[in-house]
């Protein structure tokens, strides 16, 4: 079962994780980046910051972390934090593949990643990511798949997850782009020897981005675990920049904008593990009060008018600039 550990978990904060791709690396498009940060963005700055959070996220209940290949050196510095705490064996490790950083650890390169999804990409990343997390690695997901992905007919491929799997990591994949829904369907689709070969999904979904919730809720009647990234809209649902709307509820309940944009993915009955990319401790504790968060019947028809048509949401994420 994926996640066995995880479901184990008995603390309030247990379907919330961590992701680092907002530390991993010095430039990102996440809204308010440059004040979050900072003017150090080194390499040593950047790996005490992730140790200092994920030692904040352990200590709250947090078990699940979330890094990837293109995410600058985030599975490096996760492999340093775990190997600096041997006593720590309770928490469930997810990266990706698929993507190459290419920023040379700089922020305002022409070109921070590449994307390639054949089996040469595969087998280099796998082997970069097996050298920094080994055996602590749970969860090995494709990179951001589209419905016209190449490693979702590629039967090569499809056969070197299998034998990944077979190994003893889960398979899964990410989506992105308006067309989601359509991604997740397909890859329910995809099967080695008759078995399903995907364990989870990990799909954009916040209050501005809905599309893609039947589709998951699919993935998760199918069994797969479904974990849910950039609920905080890349910084479009925190303050300052949080529609009003938003900020009228957190005011009501005495909570913060990302605790309730958060709140509102973590009620959806399909959600296992809901992502929060805080880059620092105070965002981090505020993303965690999601899990207190009561909203009424009133409040939540408020927030649900804010969806935005997919194409609209993607091409304004598009346009976010690599701070």
């Amino acid at each position: 079962m994926p996640f066995a550990r995880l479901a184990a978990a008995t603390t309030p904060t247990c379907h919330i994780g961590f992701g680092l791709a907002a530390v991993g690396r010095p430039g990102y498009i996440n809204l308010g980046r440059d004040h979050d940060l900072g003017a150090d963005r080194s390499v040593d700055a950047l790996r005490a910051r992730t140790h200092e959070l994920l030692d904040a996220a352990h200590a709250q209940g947090v078990r699940y972390f979330d890094v990837a290949r293109s995410y600058g050196r985030s599975e490096e510095f996760l492999a340093d934090w775990l190997r600096a705490r041997p006593g720590i064996d309770d928490v469930v490790v997810g990266s990706k593949w698929g993507y190459t950083y290419t920023a040379g650890w700089t922020t305002d390169a022409e070109q921070h990643e590449v994307k390639d999804h054949g089996v040469p990409t595969f087998e280099r990343q796998r082997a970069e990511t097996d050298a920094l997390l080994g055996d602590r690695l749970d969860l090995y997901q494709i990179h951001s798949v589209t419905p016209d992905s190449p490693a979702l007919t590629d039967k090569e491929l499809h056969a070197k997850l299998a034998e990944a799997a077979a190994g003893g990591v889960t398979i899964g994949f990410s989506t992105s782009g308006p067309a989601q829904a359509d991604a997740i369907r397909a890859a329910l689709a995809v099967t080695v020897d008759g078995e399903p070969l995907f364990r989870t999904v990990q799909s954009t979904y916040n209050a501005l981005e809905t599309s893609a919730a039947p589709a998951l809720a699919e993935a998760h009647d199918a069994g797969l675990t479904v974990i849910v990234k950039e609920a905080m809209a890349n910084g479009r649902l925190a303050e300052p920049y949080a529609p009003p709307a938003l900020k009228a509820v957190a005011e009501e309940t005495s909570l913060g904008c990302d605790a309730i944009a958060l709140a509102l993915v973590l009620r959806r009955p399909w959600a296992g593990v809901v992502l929060s990319g805080a880059a620092t401790p105070t965002q981090l504790a505020s993303n965690l009060h999601a899990a207190v968060a009561d909203l009424d019947e009133d409040q939540l028809a408020r927030l649900d008018v804010l969806a935005e048509e997919p194409h609209v949401y993607w091409e304004r994420r598009g346009q976010l600039p690599w701070h």
